[in-house]
């Protein structure tokens, strides 16, 4: 293999920009070039000006924001004191991963591709700005943009003579050596770790807190089609600082039947224990996996094996399977031209991984264990988690609210977790969720403060089956494992993405369709403990008797003045309303607000159709209501996102 000559460095908030990093490192090494694959906030950032062809892979978070790591990436590179020289030796790409339901689309990709250019640096492309709301997703861009890319580079770096690219369906050489162990040695030192008391210091990624569940209650009514639970969680004694908003994220597992089922299908001892080494100098082993450590605890806490497979999951499989016709179908559902049967097969029924390789047939099974231990071998350097990075963004939090003992803070807070159809996705090794304080800002949780979160599970879509799903409610959620004795989960706090006004006098308006409201009631408890009372909410959900998230909290702050509250029942009447209609009827009301009052509006929920019908509803009130013409109302709405006084968190 030749010395690198590759770099991609990506920011990640969710595993989709690692993911595709990862790619662009194997398509890399199927064309003869040396490539590392690093985050960014890893990486020496001093050595750019070093480096002769870089490509970027960020995604953009929150308003607009940077990854959590890439951000000192992000601060070093805006420097003002570097000179406009300082890349000149440098060809580079970016790619981004966004979402355009959101103002700020790709937002991070665009601004850094014009900054490397300000400082030097020759593109070798135009940005690629992946799309989350595409029906194929962030794939229909980066296809096309990375055949262009890989034809650059060749121009630049051709292959050695009488060498071609490596295909499809042949394996790359493994990243790691697995070495099994013929003795079992003790507990795994991760689970050693866990057990030892946690540091006075606050709860991080490496060092979660272990906050005990209290209470686990459904919330929904009996008959509705998502089971919604409230979960009350402990954090007496964590250290936890925060304010409200800020994000808690949680560290799950998969579930016991899963990890025996995978198991089995790869002829596997879940109680061998191995080693992992690397192979090559620039690559080192996942950061918190235990050394030797158990197949069962591998499986159990480090492997996405009950979560929807992407890409790359069939390209491995193909290289593994001993069947012509079975690896032909693989490498099609893995080419760009198969993007839309690999939605129908897998995306849209939302298949996991497992149910994939036990679907694929006799496979490993049939050769064996050493088909299992390969797979396992193959699939450690881009299954293994190395960073917080199956975080659901900004979209996917749950809102969670604190509450002191006297109660002062109104109870539980809504919904959020987004489980599977076909499974909980016990599978994200971090899921998020909001948090409410009702202590000043920046407080830690003092004895007996509580923590709630509020997860819901979507049930039978398109005739799928539920199977296992209620399993992992028994507990908590889908991210918790079955009540069997107390339920500790670990977790620790990072800085939400939505801002809300210190000024006591200026009012919000908060539109938050059904689990969307979450960050809403975390927010309102906040200022109404504040005294600030100029919120107005709109909430819609599909039936008042079914899944109408804290009706009596609400109408209790509505009697006491804290609260506006307006409503959308969708499915009771015989034509649907959802919020977007309340907001062009009380169009008066909203452009008073916004216009004069200088009001910030806020939006969450999913990301499919409602982020677009509330701007198309704002925009008509703009024009009905202030007598702006249709590009006016455009700019203002333009204005109001630049402004931070539009802000958005949804999610796919």
């Amino acid at each position: 293999m030749p010395s690198p000559r590759l770099l991609v460095l990506f920011g990640s908030q969710t595993g989709t920009a690692q993911d595709v990093s990862e790619r662009l490192g194997r398509e890399a090494r199927r064309r003869r070039l040396g490539c590392r694959v690093q985050a960014l906030d890893s990486y020496p950032v001093v050595n750019l000006i070093n480096e002769p062809l870089v490509i970027f892979v960020c995604a953009t978070t929150g308003q607009g924001d940077p990854p959590d790591n890439m951000k000192n990436f992000w601060r070093f590179i805006f420097r003002k004191n570097l000179p406009s020289t300082a890349l000149c030796q440098m060809d580079f790409a970016v790619l981004g991963l966004g979402d355009s339901s959101y103002a700020k689309f790709n937002f991070v990709a665009k601004k850094l591709h014009r900054r490397l250019l300000q400082l030097g640096g020759t593109a070798l492309l135009p940005v690629c700005l992946g799309d989350d709301q595409h029906e194929l997703g962030p794939d229909a861009a980066i296809d096309p943009w990375l055949h262009n890319l890989w034809e650059k580079v060749l121009e630049l770096y051709p292959m050695p003579p009488g060498l071609d690219v490596i295909p499809p369906g042949v394996p790359l050489p493994p990243k790691f050596t697995l070495e099994f162990l013929q003795e079992a040695p003790g507990p795994c030192s991760e689970e050693q770790r866990a057990a030892r008391p946690t540091p006075p210091s606050p709860p991080s990624e490496l060092q979660p807190f272990l906050a005990r569940m209290v209470t686990n209650q459904r919330v929904t009514g009996p008959s509705h089609f998502q089971d919604v639970r409230l979960i009350e969680f402990d954090i007496a004694g964590s250290g936890i600082s925060f304010v409200a908003g800020d994000v808690v994220l949680i560290q799950p597992e998969n579930a016991a039947s899963h990890v025996q089922q995978f198991c089995q299908v790869l002829g596997l001892d879940p109680e061998q224990s191995f080693t992992l080494r690397p192979r090559e100098p620039d690559v080192t082993c996942p950061e918190r996996l235990p050394q030797p450590c158990s197949v069962r605890h591998l499986v159990a806490r480090y492997l996405d094996i009950a979560g929807v497979p992407r890409r790359s999951f069939f390209e491995l499989l193909a290289g593994l399977s001993p069947s012509e016709l079975e690896r032909d179908k693989l490498l099609e559902l893995s080419s760009a031209a198969g993007q839309e049967e690999l939605a129908e097969y897998c995306s849209r029924p939302r298949r996991t991984a497992l149910e994939v390789r036990q679907a694929a047939g006799a496979g490993a099974g049939a050769a064996g264990g050493h088909a299992g231990r390969t797979l396992l071998t193959l699939s450690l350097h881009r299954c293994c988690v190395t960073s917080p990075t199956r975080q659901p963004p900004s979209p996917r939090t749950t809102c969670w609210t604190s509450s002191p003992p006297s109660g002062r803070v109104p109870s539980p807070s809504p919904p959020l977790c987004w489980p599977t159809p076909r499974g909980c996705r016990s599978w994200w090794p971090w899921c998020s969720t909001r948090l409410a304080s009702g202590s000043p800002a920046g407080a830690s949780a003092p004895p007996g403060w509580r923590l709630w979160t509020l997860c819901k599970v979507t049930a039978a879509l398109r005739g799928v089956g539920l199977r296992a799903w209620a399993q992992g409610l028994q507990a908590c959620s889908c991210h918790l494992p079955p009540a069997t004795g107390p339920v500790q989960v670990p977790l620790w706090v990072r800085p939400g993405g939505l801002s809300f006004p210190e000024t006591p006098d200026t009012p919000v308006i908060m539109v938050g369709p059904g689990t969307g409201v979450a960050p809403f009631r975390a927010a309102v408890q906040e200022r109404v403990a504040q005294g600030q009372t100029g919120n107005v909410l709109f909430f819609g959900c599909r039936r008042r008797d079914q899944d109408f998230y804290w009706e009596a909290e609400w109408k209790e702050l509505e009697q006491r003045g804290c609260l506006t509250l307006f409503t959308a029942f969708s499915r009771e009447q015989e034509h649907k309303v959802y919020v977007q209609h309340r907001l062009r009827h009380l169009g008066p009301l909203v452009w008073e607000l916004l216009h004069l009052r200088g009001a910030y509006f806020y939006l969450a929920g999913n990301a499919k159709y409602m982020p677009a019908d509330v701007s198309e509803a704002l925009t008509s009130i703009f024009q009905e209501e202030g007598g702006l013409s249709g590009p006016d109302a455009a700019a203002y709405l333009a204005g109001l996102q630049r402004t931070l006084r539009f802000q958005t968190e949804t999610w796919a």
